[in-house]
């Protein structure tokens, strides 16, 4: 039995349902926002639409055991996720700096989960409740689930389960899993006992009850070895297809193991239309209202999901380890569905904003073997080219938005959860170009070549410069032809392994080249499990245990940024140091490929609009007809 209305969020709103107990209490680090973008709201609509009492315990104090006493014992089990994101990159940016806003809480106010909420709020609840099971999920759970390094610490840690006091881990999408562990406990069975659900982690004290499992080095061995860690790290990067995955089991002690089983099998296409028919609010809890609301709603609300997964490979993303390579879809008709919900809501202005996923145009597997073999090991599917076997074809994706675009009230479709451009290119037709650039943006797209250096490129699991080259070409040839003025915004990376400043100041030609400096950088983020994160820790490439260069130290990583951004007056001597360095000193000068001036005698600086202003002045002084600009034009 479903409801028309939010899920119980105290005891009051438990009774009112005729309830005496919840099945089980969710307990989050988001605001409670009944929308299918939240994990929160999808699982616990699941679980609903199975006949299973939920209640939602929304950002409890972390200091106070009592606040997740709300709803008392629950029947089944408390489940906790730390929020759509993982707690640390939501709290610090790269540089560990506290951020100043929370988009997933109410009025944006920051402060209101802890830090590694899921290890926090497994302990909350074990305070109070010994033996009540306890289920993590989300992507913080997800991304931790094994031993793995936590950049904020700069450590290897524990897999989360145990450090958590909790009994089990649901891993990636968790529709298939979290009914498993509902129906098994349900039914009486032991929450110690279910230990051979796939997409789920389990710790088991007995290595007798272990079988068919691969092991993986033990914690501390990999502790004492970076390179035993990277080793380690890649056989569970090749176990995340849930057709080919191996259960794996990394030791602790000789009386304790986290066991992952194999991932759950990918959803079908009406099972996706399932999940995302489920009567969710699709907005956050009323509430909020009075504290601002959730801003991260902003960003959502008029956009449709339609697809999960990624067959991109990017060594930097954790998409593979969280929802895998094989991308699942919705059909057309749910979107339509959903599409024409949107338009009648109160504040609907015609414009839906987005309709995509992690790859906006993929709309179906890479391949056609993926569905009956899963994908392959040790090949990916678009780099270092695209595979021969690839299936590039954008016309599912053409027809659905040719249709969204046509439901009375809808007046434009966009697309700004980001394509993949050499997948576009291997399509040979050209439609969905035609489209996207006729009908889907608005002056600019973003898109994400991140470097342009080939080391670097190839570490990142990026196409070749060229690739991208071709595509802004096309781009350029089909908006000409559609006499319009469409821009590529390109998003770019510093300080990624692989980068010496030799590569940083050949992507700062680029951008000279291009004459565009981005407002602002995105450094590498070593956030949990991705094939990037294992190169920052160890040095080394985990494909290949070859050597990386990895930049560190704060003051590179800055000069990094800097060169991207060599216009910008506030970092002359970044950039100057930078190219000093790198034996670049070529750069500063007065020819049109120069970077940056050289110092003046006058003041020691080469850059800023004081330096304009003073010489401008002296110029009046001295009667001199000609000043030299110390800042490039635009060009």
């Amino acid at each position: 039995m479903t409801s028309n209305d939010f899920l119980p969020i105290n005891k009051s709103d438990m009774e009112k349902r005729g309830w005496d107990q919840v099945d089980f209490a969710y307990v989050i680090g988001d605001a409670y926002v009944d929308h299918p973008s939240f994990g929160h709201a999808i699982i616990s609509r699941v679980l609903e639409s199975r006949g299973y009492r939920v209640g939602i315990i929304s950002q409890p104090d972390w200091k106070d055991p009592a606040s997740i006493t709300v709803f008392g014992e629950p029947r089944l089990g408390f489940l906790v996720s730390a929020g759509n994101m993982d707690s640390m990159v939501n709290h610090y940016s790269v540089s560990k700096k506290r951020r100043k806003t929370d988009a997933y809480t109410p009025g944006g106010e920051m402060g209101k989960r802890p830090d590694y909420a899921c290890v926090v709020y497994g302990n909350l609840i074990r305070q109070t409740y010994k033996k009540t099971p306890v289920i993590l999920g989300g992507i913080e759970a997800s991304l931790r689930r094994m031993a793995h390094y936590d950049y904020w610490s700069d450590r290897l840690k524990r897999s989360v389960l145990l450090d958590s006091g909790a009994d089990i881990i649901s891993y990636g999408m968790g529709e298939r899993s979290i009914i498993e562990i509902a129906d098994a406990l349900d039914a009486g069975i032991p929450v110690e006992e279910l230990t051979y659900i796939d997409g789920t982690v389990v710790k088991v004290k007995n290595r007798n009850r272990i079988y068919d499992a691969e092991f993986l080095p033990s914690y501390e061995e990999l502790k004492a070895d970076r390179r035993t860690y990277a080793e380690s790290f890649y056989r569970q990067y090749l176990n995340t297809d849930a057709f080919n995955g191996q259960r794996l089991a990394e030791p602790y002690s000789n009386h304790l193991f986290v066991i992952q089983n194999p991932p759950s099998k990918p959803l079908s296409m009406t099972e996706m239309d399932d999940v995302y028919d489920l009567p969710y609010m699709r907005t956050y809890h009323p509430s909020y209202e009075s504290r601002g609301g959730i801003p991260a709603i902003s960003e959502i609300h008029f956009s449709l999901i339609s697809n999960r997964g990624c067959f991109g490979g990017c060594s930097f993303c954790a998409l593979t380890f969280h929802q895998g390579r094989i991308v699942q879809v919705r059909s057309h008709e749910s979107l339509l569905r959903e599409a024409e919900k949107i338009t009648k809501e109160k504040d609907f202005k015609g414009y839906i904003h987005d309709v995509g996923g992690p790859t906006a145009n993929f709309r179906h597997p890479s391949c056609k073997k993926q569905l009956e073999h899963g994908v392959c090991r040790n090949r990916q599917c678009l780099f270092p080219s695209p595979c021969r076997n690839l299936d590039a074809d954008h016309s599912d994706y053409v027809a659905l938005l040719k249709k969204l675009r046509h439901i009375p009230g809808v007046k434009k479709v966009f697309i700004r959860s980001g394509i993949r451009f050499d997948y576009l290119l291997a399509d040979k037709k050209r439609d969905f170009l035609r489209e996207l650039c006729q009908h889907h943006i608005s002056g600019q797209l973003k898109v994400a070549p991140e470097h342009v250096a080939a080391p670097v490129l190839s570490l990142m699991g990026k196409p070749e410069h060229s690739v991208y080259e071709k595509f802004t070409e096309e781009f350029r040839r089909m908006n000409d032809r559609l006499g319009k003025k469409q821009y590529l915004v390109p998003y770019l990376m510093s300080s990624h392994p692989g980068s010496t400043l030799k590569e940083a100041v050949k992507l700062a030609e680029y951008c000279r080249d291009l004459g565009y400096m981005p407002e602002q950088v995105q450094d590498f983020y070593p956030t949990p499990s991705t094939l990037s994160t294992c190169m920052y820790y160890t040095g080394l490439d985990p494909r290949t245990m070859q050597p990386v260069y990895v930049p560190k130290n704060p003051h590179e990583k800055a000069m990094q940024r800097a060169l991207i951004q060599y216009r910008n007056p506030a970092l002359y001597d970044l950039v100057l140091e930078a190219l000093r360095r790198a034996g670049r000193m070529d750069l500063v000068g007065y020819g049109s490929k120069c970077l940056i001036r050289p110092k003046t005698e006058h003041n020691g600086r080469g850059s800023g609009k004081s330096d304009e202003n003073k010489k401008r002045k002296i110029n009046r002084n001295t009667k001199r007809k000609k000043t030299i600009r110390n800042v490039h034009k635009k060009k």
